[in-house]
């Protein structure tokens, strides 16, 4: 119910996006053509364009068909023939013309035994639908993130590029006036073409950007796109044991082994009974070449079973199959286990570790690397620094500004994968610290 509910959710948020793509695809006007969406915009679109989930929806429709076929009760078969005919092309004259009508209907048990190991095999395969959503929905969130870092580079690069053309034109007025070397103007220069090329690079990285956008949401690579969120500081993260233990109940890749861990116990009981219990049988003969038994039909009622001689092809053979199919499930549990908690504690360090370095270069050092670029524009404005050291102060500025942008996008990267790690929205646990 709760994945039907949430389903529901993403379709009517993508629904939203869509019909707003439709709308400014009317007019002509390129800037109409532009699709503005949010991140939950994107991330409900892309579930819904990615032929990865048609695929493995697809999947799961076959293994519902393949439990209605498990179960199915055996079809009737009919019989005739001409029997004691004195040559092949005395078809005529055959004395003796029976026919029978009979079915096979397996033992009960069987079919109780094959709809669960239907009914596991469906549990398994919605399980391993669940596993690709939530894998697409944390690519569509670092796609997004990746363009709204290109924006945010491309602001960077447009104020540093407006910084060095003032230092430039300030510069020039310098030499002048004779207050300062012509090395000046040669440097102020070359930091304004470093800032262009800077510019013409982040282009190449917008369109890229947006193009990986548009494929995850099902759009031609060359449409216009707006992403109209911003990237912000990530809420602090639950507490990891938390998010550990719900991992361990709701990981998809856990539930589809347990599933099928099931399923091949069912199987081991099937193949036990294949081999001991009987089936029933049930027919209706009638012979209409014999005069007196030309109104009688009659009717049989029986058991059919195995008689398992060599037992020993069974221990060593189907039994010992599906008794090492339950142990080799098991161990992969147990690994699998144990790999979604390393998962998780990974995913955690990495989003934590993001938070930290966003909140460090926000507080400590974008401050002061702006602050030292004031005091150096200064200083050289009154002639107390070179050219080289408010080039120097720039550049590291530049760099400040870069990092805390890339380190936005990761954190907020990082937090996607975490709640991909943890097989739940974070925002199911209680808010809390990052430890």
């Amino acid at each position: 119910m709760r994945t039907s509910i949430w389903m529901a959710a993403l379709a009517l948020v993508a629904g939203t996006a869509s019909a707003q793509q439709r709308a400014q695809a009317v007019g002509g006007d390129p800037a109409a053509d532009t699709l503005r969406i949010t991140r939950r915009q994107a991330i409900a679109t892309s579930l819904l364009a990615n032929p990865q989930l048609e695929i493995a929806r697809e999947q799961t429709l076959q293994v519902r068909a393949q439990r209605i076929e498990g179960i199915a009760i055996p079809d009737p078969t009919l019989s005739g023939s001409l029997d004691s005919l004195t040559r092949f092309s005395a078809i005529g004259s055959a004395p003796s013309r029976p026919v029978s009508l009979g079915i096979v209907v397996p033992f009960p048990d069987k079919f109780r035994l094959r709809n669960m190991i239907g009914n596991e095999n469906i549990h398994a395969s919605e399980a391993q639908f669940r596993l690709v959503q939530q894998q697409i929905a944390s690519q569509a969130g670092r796609v997004y993130d990746s363009v709204l870092v290109t924006r945010l580079h491309r602001r960077d690069f447009t104020e540093a590029r407006q910084l060095a053309a003032d230092f430039l034109q300030r510069t020039q007025a310098r030499f002048n006036a004779g207050t300062v070397a012509r090395l000046d103007v040669i440097n102020a220069t070359v930091s304004l073409a470093s800032a262009d090329n800077d510019l013409i690079g982040n282009a190449r990285d917008v369109t890229n950007a947006e193009a990986a956008l548009n494929r995850m949401l099902g759009r031609p690579l060359g449409l216009p796109i707006l992403a109209v969120d911003s990237l912000t500081a990530p809420d602090a993260l639950p507490d990891v044991k938390a998010i550990e233990q719900t991992a361990l109940r709701s990981r998809p890749e856990i539930l589809a082994l347990d599933a099928q861990l099931r399923g091949a116990k069912a199987n081991t009981s099937l193949t036990k009974e294949l081999a001991f219990t009987p089936d029933i049988t049930a027919g209706a003969n009638r012979d209409y070449g014999d005069p007196a038994w030309n109104s009688n039909t009659t009717y049989t009622l029986g058991l059919s079973m195995p008689i398992p001689v060599f037992f020993w092809q069974h221990t060593k053979g189907d039994f010992a199959e599906t008794h090492h199919r339950e142990l080799e499930l098991e161990a992969t549990l147990r690994d699998t286990r144990a790999g979604v908690a390393q998962d998780v504690r990974v995913s955690f360090a990495t989003a934590d570790a993001a938070l930290r370095q966003v909140l460090f270069i926000r507080d400590q050092l974008l401050p002061s690397a702006r602050e030292a670029y004031r005091v150096a524009t200064s200083s050289y404005a009154l002639g107390g620094l070179s050219a080289l050291d408010v080039l120097t102060a720039r550049t590291v500025l530049l760099a400040a500004e870069s990092q805390y942008a890339d380190a936005l996008a990761a954190a907020n990267s990082a937090r996607s994968d975490l709640e991909r790690a943890a097989g739940v929205p974070l925002s199911t646990f209680a808010p809390g610290a990052s430890k």
